[in-house]
């Protein structure tokens, strides 16, 4: 199965700047572990939402708001994909990512399933499905 691990901080974090140099070493570190494995598909940490926008939708209309988003409680800081055997082993693996003690205890993973075709497939017809199937895996430019 393949999930979604969200780095979560509150909106405090934002401005506390890059990690350090010991903390990039020991993300580093633990992501080399995820590839060795197998388990990391991809991942990617977020700028500040100061640098974000977000697009709401009501059957008013469409809006946009410019960052920062400082009436969350929660920010997304970062992202991976895994790929595991199950929601068991994605949070073993979680538990062992590094915590930088600057950050106090605001630091929370979130992991959450992705949804596959299949899970579609009582809803979407199969056409569709395929086609679908296709543009997740087209080859990057």
């Amino acid at each position: 199965m393949r999930v979604m691990v969200m780095t979560k901080g509150d909106a405090a974090d934002e401005g506390k700047g890059q990690p350090t140099q010991e903390m990039f070493e020991k993300m580093q570190a633990f992501n080399e572990k995820l590839v060795k494995a197998g388990i990391m598909l991809g991942g990617e940490g977020l700028q500040p939402s100061s640098t974000g926008a977000r697009v709401a939708f009501s059957t008013s209309g469409t809006s946009v708001v410019d960052g920062p988003f400082t009436e969350s409680k929660e920010v997304i800081a970062g992202y991976w994909i895994w790929e595991v055997s199950s929601l068991a082993e994605a949070v073993e693996w979680a538990k062992r990512c590094p915590f930088d003690p600057s950050y106090g205890d605001s630091q929370v993973l979130e992991i959450r399933p992705l949804f596959d075709m299949d899970d579609f497939a009582e809803t979407v017809d199969a056409e569709t499905l395929a086609r679908s199937e296709q543009l997740q895996h087209r080859p990057s430019d």
